[in-house]
């Protein structure tokens, strides 16, 4: 019989083995939190919630620092943006951000500052040149969308918008008679994204749809002579090639025709809004934005300020955006696990009013936030 020394020695390369894996197992995160205006806070307490669910339930340690951005800034700093923001979002793993924008601001154009140029800066500050967007149906919902069933029952394709170029960031000028946006492109900008999406597509069903107008814009010719010329690098991927207006139609109407879409940043703001049709509401559309410096993760709707602090407004797109961090740094199974739950609340229809079927109980923003965090927390791995 062994004595207590021996039998220590005997099961140390176990004891060991064990630790290493207890180690291995367990990610540490450092997560900026960016609520911002309007619903942000009300919805990010909620992604917050699932996130921490989440670390006790897989052992995991998430670290938060939040941050002022959107009209919160200006009001307090009077900078959509602040330096002391920024410095927070370089030095975490991650930006889990909710939306920006006031009734304060929407209702003066003449404002100089304005929320918005907050999430503009952020993205060009943190070169987040990528937004994927994905887009898929929910069954129990395809009632709430105007298009016909049979048309989306199955869709499921992402959209991929350059974030950091175009109209959006290009020279502006504005007088009483005259106003002009310049759309410009460069190369490296025009490749970098390109390759991204043909990686993607390579990971799903290795078809990539090419958005522009090139029968009208050189910016636009110059994105298609560019996928031209890395088409032949990735021969295993089907590339096609659409205009702005047919695809607007198409995602509609043949929205399981698309795998990934990839389009410049005007195009893509206004075709991934087109896309809450297909979903029922933009409250259940997540995203992440990818680049140079921290990935972001967001919802894409906006900052609803009529609703805020009337516990009305949908987490599930903030929750979805949690699942996309945790995915983002290899977490699958907790990822899976936190869409597991989010589609449980919506059979069990524990949904927010503006998606609950008639005659159910319409439930707030805490309620379906505590509902997911419950189901987590009680889930058998």
């Amino acid at each position: 019989m062994l004595g207590p020394c021996a039998a220590y020695l005997a099961f140390f390369p176990y004891i060991c083995i064990a630790i290493t894996l207890l180690i291995t197992n367990t990610m540490k995160l450092k997560i900026a939190v960016l609520p911002g205006d309007g619903i942000g806070p009300e919805i990010m307490k909620q992604g917050v919630a699932v996130l921490d669910a989440v670390a006790r339930k897989f052992g995991h340690e998430f670290e938060y620092e939040e941050a002022l951005v959107g009209a919160h800034a200006i009001d307090v700093t009077g900078d959509p943006y602040p330096d002391a923001t920024h410095d927070v979002c370089m030095r975490a793993d991650a930006v889990l951000f909710a939306a920006v924008g006031s009734l304060k601001y929407d209702n003066d154009p003449t404002a100089p500052v304005r929320p918005e140029q907050g999430l503009l800066a952020m993205r060009k500050k943190l070169g987040l040149f990528a937004n994927i967007r994905p887009v898929a149906t929910f069954d129990c919902l395809l009632h709430k969308s105007p298009l016909k069933e049979e048309l989306l029952r199955g869709a499921d394709f992402i959209v991929i918008r350059e974030l950091t170029g175009g109209m959006y960031f290009g020279e502006k000028y504005q007088d009483n008679d005259k106003a002009y946006d310049t759309d410009i492109y460069t190369r490296p900008e025009i490749e970098r994204i390109l390759k991204l999406s043909f990686e993607y597509a390579r990971k799903r069903r290795r078809h990539l749809t090419v958005v522009d107008k090139a029968n009208v814009l050189a910016s636009s010719r110059l994105w298609r002579q560019i996928a031209k010329e890395m088409e032949p690098l990735y021969p295993d991927v089907t590339t096609d090639y659409m205009f702005i207006d047919n695809a607007s139609m198409r995602v509609l109407t043949e929205p399981r025709f698309f795998d990934v879409i990839v389009t410049e940043n005007t195009f893509g703001d206004i075709l991934t809004d087109e896309t809450s049709c297909i979903t029922g509401s933009m409250g259940l559309q997540p995203s992440s934005s990818l680049g140079e410096h921290t990935p972001l993760f967001e919802p894409v709707h906006g900052s609803w300020p009529q609703a805020a602090g009337q516990n009305l407004a949908n987490p599930l797109a903030q929750i979805l955006s949690a699942a996309m961090l945790l995915e983002h740094f290899g977490l699958t199974d907790e990822g899976a696990l936190v869409r597991r739950a989010v589609h449980a609340s919506l059979d069990a229809n524990v949904r927010t009013p503006e998606i609950q079927v008639e005659g159910y109980n319409k439930y707030g923003t805490r309620e379906v936030g505590q509902w997911i965090v419950d189901y987590i927390c009680s889930y058998e791995l």
